[in-house]
């Protein structure tokens, strides 16, 4: 595990290198990454390339023992670039370019864009190869969806199409574009969604997201192919930026050797609980891309702002505590972003673990404090992963197919996965968040939230692990459309209502309409977004609707089948039913449950063989108590903590376990 920060030596008087560097070794910093946004002094004018400033930097940091990872410069195409080649500058639904703001202002698939890109890689692989102290590259700077519209967009569009579909004829089909008299005749009419209008074929607008994904990945490969090639020893990697994420980062990190996060929970005082909530289900995401440990590229080293005004700063423990999260649910490698606060350009007030002064204050001394466990740990916790038990399914296209089509007012894709992972993670179960593709067999519990698109690949798989002995739970809108974004034609859900021992009669988009629903114990919970009305074929119901005309209908119900059970849930309740269901449903898939954690402490397993580590965290701005069931040996400390652990705000505990504990937090 190594602890680094982001440095950017061009900004600094090259007096400052051997003083930062110098203070960084003895702060406990053994990486930092440079260079991502550099092109312009890389490459000052085309073809001429100088990196002795860069030399000079990374031989400064190679002295004091500190590794570095280079970040390719694609992001930030300098001004002689988007001068002279126009088609770098990416163009908007109505054909207006996007001039150079602050970074990001290049379309994939500009064949200019390509082409310097390819040769600033490639000097800079050739040149840095075989330096010591360079370990590792980040491609380009945090990814997104350009929306580009231009005409190598236009042209790459239909190679794309052509190149899944076949003819028109196959297109036509796919997305039924006889509605509307849409129907394509030749292929220079097919162009991407130009005008900004919502009003397109929905199939059409997916694959678009499809095609956008597709051209990302693209440019990347072009870096990783040279970079394979020159550095062969080097790890690859890209830093994605926190979800919720039209991108679909799965194909954009498959060929990468880990995901890297640029990570920022938010300080502000009435989200000082979610804000750990949400980024626990990011982390698991990012942690789940691979399935395999992550780096964190960036985290919070004071408050951000710049075009915004600024956050809150973090409250005392508040860093330390949020980069152990990370390495509790799967980073071994965090960069805290930035070593100094900027004294110039637009991200002056983003700060950093120093600020303007140039005085190192309380950010820095708790940065050193962390520093100082985790290298101290390293070897304890290096090769060890994180394993849940529970699984939560995630894909970029049910995201961006519900953002293409809102279902109802108040209801979005992600916001869902928050508040069903939240309930998981109160609960003390341990999960993973996978993608709908991936293999599913190890897990007892799933839950998968709203698969709106499915196919029989999916239902079958899901199927055959009921069949033997998983608990599924599903949700509302399962089993509307196929993967083309066409609805089926057939009872909801679909090619799961079988195994789930129910059909959905009709439904209501109540959106922000508050309803009931009545639980067989006589329990009520508060329900919103939508009702499914349910006919059960087989199933138990275990939750009535209590209000509107579909009152006394079910709305959840259970159904055994094969060794295991479907619940499926027909509305969108409050968190507390879902505390109820998942732990009653764990309990029942035999799963580790950690019962009693307070309001915003959680806990998380890393295991190393037959050890495990056990991290509590207290993720709030007050003092709570956890009880253990025993005594075990706090690896902060070192010393036996226990049966009862007082932990003050923002602090964290890990504690050692082996195969054979009994521990539940009471």
């Amino acid at each position: 595990m190594k602890m680094g920060v982001d440095y950017y030596p061009e900004h600094w008087e090259q007096t400052m290198w051997e003083q930062d560097a110098k203070l960084m070794r003895e702060t406990g910093v053994s990486l930092v990454r440079v260079a991502e946004f550099a092109w312009s002094r890389l490459e000052p004018e085309e073809g001429g390339y100088d990196f002795s400033w860069l030399d000079e930097a990374i031989d400064v940091f190679d002295r004091q023992g500190i590794k570095v990872v280079i970040g390719t410069p694609t992001c930030t195409p300098p001004n002689w670039l988007v001068n002279r080649f126009s088609d770098v500058i990416p163009v908007d639904a109505v054909l207006h370019p996007r001039y150079p703001g602050i970074r990001g202002h290049r379309c994939y698939n500009s064949p200019s864009m390509r082409l310097f890109s390819e040769r600033i890689v490639e000097k800079l692989a050739m040149h840095y190869s075989n330096h010591p102290a360079v370990i590792s590259w980040q491609i380009d700077n945090e990814f997104s969806l350009n929306e580009c519209h231009c005409e190598s967009c236009n042209q790459q569009f239909r190679r794309w199409l052509s190149d899944k579909y076949g003819s028109l004829d196959a297109i036509n089909e796919a997305w039924g574009t006889v509605v509307w008299s849409g129907e394509y005749s030749s292929w220079d009419q097919i162009t991407t969604p130009l005008g900004g209008t919502a009003y397109k074929n929905p199939s059409y607008l997916l694959d678009y997201k499809r095609f956008e994904t597709d051209s990302v990945v693209e440019f990347q490969q072009l870096q990783g192919n040279i970079l394979r090639q020159y550095c062969p020893g080097h790890f690859v990697t890209h830093n994605i930026w926190s979800y919720p994420m039209s991108l679909d980062y799965y194909k954009l990190c498959k060929r990468l050797d880990f995901a890297s996060l640029d990570y920022y929970p938010n300080t502000s005082p009435e989200k000082a609980v979610s804000s750990g909530y949400s980024g626990a289900l990011t982390l698991d995401l990012t942690r789940g891309i691979k399935r395999s440990p992550f780096w964190i590229m960036e985290t919070i080293s004071g408050p951000p702002g710049c075009w915004f005004p600024m956050w809150r700063t973090p409250q005392p423990g508040f860093i330390r505590a949020y980069a152990w999260q990370c390495i509790a649910r799967g980073a071994d490698t965090l960069v805290h972003f930035r070593w100094r606060s900027a004294p110039f350009g637009a991200e002056q007030f983003w700060h950093g673990l120093i600020d303007h002064s140039n005085v190192p204050g309380r950010r820095f001394e708790e940065y050193r404090m962390l520093c100082d466990e985790v290298n101290r740990l390293s070897p304890v916790l290096a090769g060890s992963e994180v394993l849940g038990e529970a699984a939560v399914l995630h894909s970029h296209d049910l995201y961006n197919a519900f953002a293409i089509q809102p279902q109802a007012e108040g209801m979005d894709y992600f916001d869902n996965l928050k508040l069903y992972h939240r309930a998981l993670t109160k609960s003390g179960i341990l999960t993973d968040v996978v993608n709908t593709t991936d293999d599913l067999d190890r897990y007892r519990l799933i839950i998968a939230p709203s698969l709106y698109l499915l196919d029989e690949n999916l239902a079958d798989k899901l199927k055959n692990c009921v069949k033997n002995g998983a608990i599924l739970i599903l949700t509302n809108r399962t089993g509307v459309k196929n993967l083309n974004n066409v609805c089926w034609i057939h009872p909801l859900p679909g090619q799961l209502a079988e195994a789930a021992g129910v059909t959905v009669t009709e439904y209501d988009p109540v959106g922000n309409d508050v309803h009931t629903i009545r639980m067989t114990d006589g329990k009520t919970h508060t329900c919103s977004q939508w009702c499914d009305i349910l006919e059960p074929a087989g199933a138990e119901t275990i939750a009535w609707y209590e209000n509107d005309f579909f009152a006394g209908k079910p709305a959840v119900t259970v159904h055994a089948w094969g060794e295991g059970k479907v619940y499926y849930i027909g509305t969108v309740a409050e968190e507390s039913f879902y505390l109820d269901l998942f732990g009653k449903a764990a309990d029942e898939a035999g799963l580790t449950r950690f019962t009693g954690l307070p309001e915003g402490v959680q806990i998380s397993i890393r295991r190393k063989g037959t050890a495990r580590y056990l991290f509590v965290l207290n993720l709030t701005r007050k003092k709570q108590t956890v009880k253990l069931g025993g005594a075990y040996l706090s690896l902060l400390r070192e010393e036996s903590v226990g049966p009862a652990i007082d932990l003050d705000p923002y602090a964290v505990e890990i504690v050692k376990l082996v195969e054979d504990d009994v521990f539940c937090i009471k």
